[in-house]
């Protein structure tokens, strides 16, 4: 028995591509994954209107849906808002479509990476600070010797490029290394645009997969085209991956792809 789950980031309403809405939601129709993962990025600027039109999009796909915030959806004109109450919008979109999800294979558990502000300008890449880890692995606390595979979602990759000087998330190495000590199979995420599938490692510490999609919008990025992943799990640590583009998208170098239409 395994479960198939279809990931999806950075659909960004507000500059969203209708064609890539459209072929995800008939690919869903049509295959009826156990559940929509989005990573983050549901809209451009937070605005009422692009929620409206996210929580229009999400209710209509009819399978279960697993939500967690990135940077654009917190309030962008509304810096009183940002500060005092930055997830106000998107907790109400996700307790108006966000559903709970139950695999006897596999464990879905969030790990936020968005903060309201920083000390660095801009304030788009990850922070995972330290409360916001401590309860990511008090959630994998509660499930040390269960047999699923455990996979952690959130908006940004815990770390860079492996050719980058730096790490833009902050607090990443030190998330990345202990989760992977916790036992984590896989981290799946978006932010970036571009897809891709490594076997990384901090220190010569546990290796651990990171697993990131596309976008659903309009916002591309080093020639990546649209694309959402498929991923199917079975229990201990068992995933398979394929990238899924748009029919008219041209399917990127070293990624094997399935296109939609």
């Amino acid at each position: 028995m395994t479960t198939r789950l279809f990931h999806i980031s950075d659909v960004h309403f507000g500059v969203e591509d209708p064609a890539a809405l459209e072929a995800f939601a008939r690919a869903v129709a049509d295959e009826r994954p156990d559940v929509v993962v989005c990573t983050g990025d549901l809209t451009q600027r937070a605005k009422h209107s692009e929620y409206a039109d996210a929580q229009e999009w999400f209710a209509s796909l009819g399978v279960p849906v697993v939500l967690e915030p990135g940077n654009h959806d917190m309030p962008y004109y509304n810096p009183w808002e940002r500060f005092t109450d930055p997830f106000r919008r998107y907790n109400r979109l996700n307790a108006a479509v966000g559903t709970g999800f139950v695999s006897p294979d596999v464990a879905l558990v969030p790990l936020r990476t968005t903060v309201r502000a920083q000390r660095r300008f801009p304030w788009s890449d990850g922070v995972v600070t330290r409360d916001a880890l401590e309860a990511t692995l008090a959630d994998l606390a509660a499930l040390r010797d269960d047999p699923r595979t455990i996979i952690v979602i959130g908006h940004h990759p815990l770390l860079g490029p492996e050719s980058a000087p730096t790490n833009p998330t902050i607090g990443g190495d030190a998330a990345f290394a202990q989760l992977a000590a916790a036992g984590v199979h896989a981290v799946i995420s978006g932010h970036v645009h571009v897809p891709f599938d490594q076997l990384r490692s901090v220190a010569g510490g546990p290796v651990m997969r990171m697993i990131g999609t596309g976008t659903l919008s309009t916002r591309l990025r080093h020639g990546a085209p649209a694309s959402w992943r498929e991923i199917i799990c079975a229990p201990g640590g068992v995933i398979e991956t394929r990238l899924r583009l748009p029919a008219s998208a041209i399917m990127p170098a070293g990624e094997a792809a399935t296109q939609s239409s």
